[in-house]
């Protein structure tokens, strides 16, 4: 075995006895797509009901989707499907602007948790949750992880199934406006995008509050 090789079977052993030392059912959930001016906010929640070695050899290279590359996130993505109880929800934009992008992120967190509880049957289990925030108004045991997508198996679990939904979507959406390079940037505020913005104006699919720095900036300037 590679030197890399074993460095991916170290972290993702560490990912799973930090879910393991709470000696109950775990269930993971994180969002993906706060920080973009465009597009929905998604989250995901993941259940593994049985954590076998040749799961764990499947998922050797699991980790905060961050620190993948697409491909092995694409590959993470169908293993992860197949072998967990799952949920992913998206919070459009239109909410987004009502009830800002935190209480938003939270929201699809509470969902997704939800729905796999359900599903799952659950009873006697934790919800970890990646950020610095718990969810609100959710009536289960919950604990925050910071860091938690590069912490716990459950959590950066969904840490994949949200960014890949997303990026997949944000894909779809460039198809219906190209000029933003949204299948690059994923509604993030490059240069390329902030210039698209100047020309061609806001499409339905921006969040009009995360660009008024970017407005004023440009109204200083006249």
């Amino acid at each position: 075995m590679t030197a890399s090789g074993r460095m991916y079977l170290i972290n993702m052993n560490a990912l799973f006895n930090f879910d393991k030392k709470f000696k109950t059912s775990v269930i993971g959930t994180d969002e993906a797509g706060r920080g973009p001016a465009a597009g929905g906010v998604f989250a995901a929640c993941v259940y593994f009901p049985k954590v076998t070695s040749s799961l764990k050899k499947d998922l050797e290279k699991l980790n905060d989707s961050k620190k993948l590359t697409h491909k092995i996130r694409e590959n993470l993505y169908d293993i992860i499907l197949n072998n967990s109880i799952n949920s992913i929800i998206c919070v459009e934009v239109e909410e987004i602007e009502k009830i800002n992008i935190l209480n938003s992120s939270l929201k699809a967190m509470k969902t997704a948790c939800e729905n796999v509880i359900q599903e799952a049957k659950l009873t006697d289990f934790i919800t970890l949750v990646d950020g610095n925030r718990l969810i609100k108004n959710y009536t289960y045991h919950q604990k925050f992880i910071i860091k938690g997508d590069g912490t716990s198996a459950s959590i950066a679990a969904a840490s994949i199934l949200a960014k890949v939904t997303r990026d997949r979507y944000m894909q779809k959406l460039s198809q219906e406006f190209p000029q933003y390079g949204w299948e690059h940037n994923a509604g993030y505020l490059t240069k390329e995008h902030l210039d698209a913005i100047d020309k061609y104006g806001l499409t339905k699919y921006h969040r009009p509050s995360f660009l008024k720095k970017h407005f004023e900036k440009q109204l200083s300037l006249f």
